[in-house]
């Protein structure tokens, strides 16, 4: 009998345009994400680097873009939020203990709280027992280590923990742990017809 339930972020509750963001890059001059700019991603994941060393990496490759530019570009992923998700999930307030754990960055959440406004973020964060993001607690997933995190930290069971995910990698290093899981195939399944799953 599943007793808590551990959300991702991006394309389960608010959609993302990955798309958006690389046409926006390359308007700007790239070409593509190289190896540079994915290992600046997980370090400012991490909150191992600060959002200008970030904005900078990507400046070294777009030399006329400012940094207003980049965090634009950056930010273009970040799309809508149907209200519908929102009330779903305050639907399961006080029946699960409800986690929120998603590889997100300073910039994004800025965006997203500012897009959303105030009392629609705030009635979002507060479904939550607790909300980790990635660049907060220095750990991302799919490392094991912040599965083993939110375990500990919550005495959580791992079988009696149903944790969703968009990212196969992810959700197989929670199967890994015991955790059950639900990788959500995007643009065919919604995070609303979570009852519709066996595990339930």
């Amino acid at each position: 009998m599943i007793n808590a339930i551990i959300f991702d972020f991006g394309d389960i509750f608010i959609n993302l345009d990955k798309e958006g963001t690389i046409n926006e890059f390359k308007k700007l001059g790239l070409k593509e994400l190289n190896e540079e700019l994915s290992e600046a991603n997980n370090l400012f994941e991490k909150g191992k680097i600060s959002e200008l060393q970030f904005i900078e990496t990507f400046q070294k490759h777009l030399p006329d873009a400012s940094i207003d530019d980049v965090r634009k570009a950056w930010n273009k992923v970040i799309g809508e939020f149907p209200l519908y998700r929102l009330e779903f999930l305050q639907m399961l307030v006080g029946k699960y203990r409800l986690f929120l754990l998603t590889n997100t960055d300073a910039i994004h959440i800025s965006h997203f709280e500012h897009k959303v406004g105030q009392t629609f973020s705030r009635d979002f964060y507060q479904c939550f027992e607790k909300v980790y993001f990635s660049f907060e607690i220095g750990m991302r997933k799919p490392e094991e280590a912040i599965f083993n995190h939110l375990i500990q930290s919550h005495d959580l069971s791992p079988k009696r923990t149903l944790f969703i995910d968009d990212k196969k990698e992810n959700t197989d290093a929670a199967a890994n742990l015991g955790i059950q899981v639900w990788n959500l195939q995007v643009g065919q399944e919604d995070v609303v017809d979570l009852f519709e799953k066996e595990i339930f």
